[in-house]
């Protein structure tokens, strides 16, 4: 069974068509990418699958449930991460996580949070107000939120943006590995393309709301004749324009 079904997904905004009839499936512990410019519709996705946007037209299958009847049910499966939403800056790190830890009604919700902190090297910051903290340090935070349910399904967008270089590459290998242990599927936005090439096994690639590209990373820069994902992103972009 899929993870998740993605058939005829539309998306307009007045005379703006974000996503134009797309249709994908991710399987169980695959990590697949998600490219594009600017506007190519990644972010509108992203929400989408979420269930805070509603489809145009199309339908989205999670877990083998329709989302748009099930939202509740597939979203306790799941979480999300993203540079562009902050957690409450009043809170402590600890704080924050406890205040998740109870939404998602996790057993024993003390010892989760240090244990998602401790993985992510917040431990020494628990109890430290947001506020304070780094956009680093923040998006660590937001990273560490999201491992509390131990999703089936994570969402992220632009998770390693505001990171610095080792931090970015620590958080890269701890994705990979909940991958190989606990077969966690991941759709994952980035500008990186090398650290996209270094993580994503497939990518899918929007432009204009449309899938122009879906493939093994590897697979795609030997059928474009390129010889990384960075110089196969200008080439798509050249033969779209």
């Amino acid at each position: 069974m899929d993870v998740l079904l993605i058939e005829g997904l539309s998306k307009r905004f007045n005379d703006l068509l974000a996503l134009d009839d797309l249709s994908f499936r991710i399987g169980r512990g695959e990590i697949l990418g998600v490219l594009g410019p600017n506007g190519a519709g990644k972010t509108t996705l992203i929400n989408c699958i979420l269930g805070l946007i509603k489809p145009t037209a199309g339908r989205i299958t999670v877990f083998g449930l329709d989302l748009a009847k099930n939202r509740s049910t597939v979203l306790r499966r799941m979480n999300f991460a993203s540079n562009y939403v902050s957690l409450p800056y009043s809170l402590t790190p600890y704080e924050n996580l406890m205040v998740f830890a109870n939404l998602y009604e996790i057993e024993d919700p003390a010892s989760r949070c240090d244990e998602v902190l401790d993985l992510f090297g917040l431990s020494a910051l628990k109890n430290k107000p947001a506020r304070r903290l780094s956009s680093g340090q923040l998006m660590r935070l937001n990273l560490a939120k999201a491992m509390l349910n131990r999703p089936e399904l994570l969402l992220l967008d632009e998770p390693t943006a505001g990171l610095d270089p080792e931090i970015a590459k620590k958080t890269r290998e701890i994705l990979v590995e909940l991958v190989g242990s606990e077969g966690i599927s991941v759709i994952y936005t980035s500008h990186n393309l090398k650290e996209m090439e270094e993580t994503a096994g497939r990518v899918l690639f929007l432009n204009r709301g449309r899938v122009v590209a879906d493939g093994m990373v590897k697979d795609l820069i030997r059928e474009y004749e390129t010889g990384t994902l960075e110089e196969f992103f200008f080439k798509v972009i050249g033969d779209e324009a």
